[in-house]
């Protein structure tokens, strides 16, 4: 059964940093568009990053540019989503997305993981 893993969410201060990690299991991330999304209570899930099949073409959201780093080790067949410079206002659940870009048209999310950064 394809899947994506997710881990690294945390309670961490403001000003604080964490590593997001995101693990595709029983397929190859090779020929997927991989992202990063997330839903705060209340409020609609939103598209934060996301990164080309060969990494070469990253985007972020407004609110995360210059605070957010996402990447992908093909390889270790694991993305991930660094985030440095935590505010209350990243607080949400966040989700991995991988998107098939070659073949049929695939697509996984990951189960979540919660951030929380305290004031």
């Amino acid at each position: 059964q394809p899947q994506l893993v997710e881990s690294g969410g945390a309670l961490v201060q403001s000003g604080g940093s964490l590593r997001l990690s995101c693990a595709a299991v029983g397929f190859t991330l090779d020929y997927y568009v991989i992202g990063w999304f997330r839903q705060a209570p209340g409020k609609e899930r939103e598209g934060v990053s996301c990164i080309s099949s060969s990494g070469g073409y990253t985007d972020y959201a407004g609110s995360v540019e210059g605070r957010f780093t996402i990447s992908r080790d093909n390889a270790k067949n694991t993305m991930y989503l660094q985030m440095n410079s935590l505010t209350p206002e990243d607080t949400a659940v966040y989700y991995c997305n991988a998107d098939s870009v070659v073949g049929l048209v695939l697509n996984y999310w990951g189960q979540g993981t919660q951030v929380t950064v305290s004031s």
